[in-house]
This record gives structure tokens, sequence and C-alpha cells, in this order.
């Protein structure tokens, strides 16, 4: 067998060592006194070889190194594995986070998405609702009619909300005259339609009945402003609309 430095299989406990100086001693046949422990620990360290000890003892210095070397790979490959599963978890969880960012995301737009619906549901189901108020409402026609009998038709034309709007723009253009006419324009009627003729699309009586000029005058402003507190901002800001 060759001569291999003990060294070489990295002895680390102090039995170990001790074994090894024991068997030295016994197999050189040296008679002369024991270096102290300490003394003999650092010698057997650095000097004794493999080939100095008796095979049995050998085979018990070479398992005690490979135990060791194979504790610390061991060791080794579970932080390497404990590394691995945390830097695995930690990726998991980034693309969890991601995930639900996304769906969240979603489904906001989503609800978003709905309630611009529902609104503007609700918003043609009023504008519908007005249409069949002035489709359906009917007034007996009169040759003449008084400022309080116009008022009281365009009550029942205009929603309740939009009336005083309604008003403040008639009480500008027309003081609620429904046969006021601009002599220099031909605007004409309570809404000062211009042409006045315009109001033929709300029926042939334009010129005479107010309930037609109202019932084209509140289509104007809703069209137009979306409604006629929309007319009235805009009056208000041009004195005209």
């Amino acid at each position: 067998m060759s001569r291999i430095s003990v060294r070489g299989f990295a002895v680390a406990s102090a039995t170990a060592v001790t074994t090894v100086g024991a068997v030295v001693g016994v197999a050189s046949g040296n008679t002369a006194q024991v270096a102290s422990d300490d003394n003999f620990e650092t010698t057997a360290a650095d000097t004794t070889l493999l080939a100095d000890i008796p095979a049995g003892q050998q085979a018990q210095v070479q398992t005690a190194s490979l135990a060791q070397q194979a504790d610390v790979q061991a060791g080794a490959a579970d932080a390497t594995a404990k590394k691995s599963a945390e830097e695995s978890a930690r990726i998991q969880a980034a693309k969890d986070a991601t995930s639900k960012k996304k769906a969240a995301d979603k489904a906001a737009e989503e609800e978003r998405k709905a309630e611009e619906e529902r609104k503007k549901a609700a918003a043609e189901k009023e504008r519908a609702s007005r249409d069949e108020v002035r489709s359906t409402a009917s007034f007996t026609q009169q040759s003449s009619y008084t400022v309080a009998e116009v008022q009281a038709i365009a009550r029942q034309i205009v929603p309740a909300d939009q009336f005083q709007c309604f008003s403040n723009i008639v009480n500008h253009e027309s003081t609620w005259n429904y046969k006021a006419q601009n002599p220099s324009s031909g605007a004409y009627g309570l809404v000062q339609a211009l042409p006045g003729s315009k109001m033929a699309s709300a029926g042939a009586d334009w010129q005479t009945n107010p309930a037609t000029q109202i019932k084209w005058g509140l289509n104007y402003m809703n069209d137009r402003y979306d409604s006629p507190c929309g007319a009235w901002s805009f009056w208000q800001a041009n004195n005209w609309y």
C-alpha cells in the first residue's frame, strides 16, 4: 500500500487522533515516554502516515473521514435544496400576486362598464318617458291663450325638474308670448325658433298652438344641450342658445 498522509482524510475528532497515536506507539515499538497530549496531537496531525497504522485501524480512520465528508456534502445539498425551494416559492408568490392584480383590474373594468351601461339605460329610459309624455299629451286648441294657460300647458309637457330652467329661457326669449316675433331676425314663438317654420316638425299649427311650440322647444333643448337646464347654463354664458 502507498504511504498516504492521514491529513488527506481530514481526521477531525480528538478521539480519532488519540486512537491513531496509540496505534503508532505500538506498531513502532517505541519505548520512549509518550509526549504530552497537546504535543502528541500536533505531531500526529503533521507526521503520522497511514502505512504506520495497522490494517484494522486504517479502516476506522477512513470510515470516520468519509462519514464526515458525507455529512458536509449532505449539509451543502440540504442548503442548496432549501435555497432553491425558497426561490421557487418567491417566484410563485410573485406570479400569484400578478395574477390577482390582473383579476382585480379586470373585475374593476367590468364593473365600470356595467355602471356605464346602467347609467346609459337609465338615461334612455328617462328620455323615452319624456318622449311618451310629449307624444301622448293632448290639448284642446283655443283661439287664444293667457300667459297662465301657456305656463300650465308647459308644466304638463316639461319634466318637473327641468321646468324652471325651461321657464327662465322662455321668459328671456318671449316673456311667454306664443306669438312673439323678432322683426329683424324672424325668430318666432315662445322659444324664438329661427326660422319659426322649424317648429312645423312638431305640428302644422306651430304659429297658433303653444303646446306645439313647447314640444318643439323641449326637443331642441334635449337634443342640443341634453336638457333645458343644460340649455339654460349655455344661455347664461352666451345670452343665446
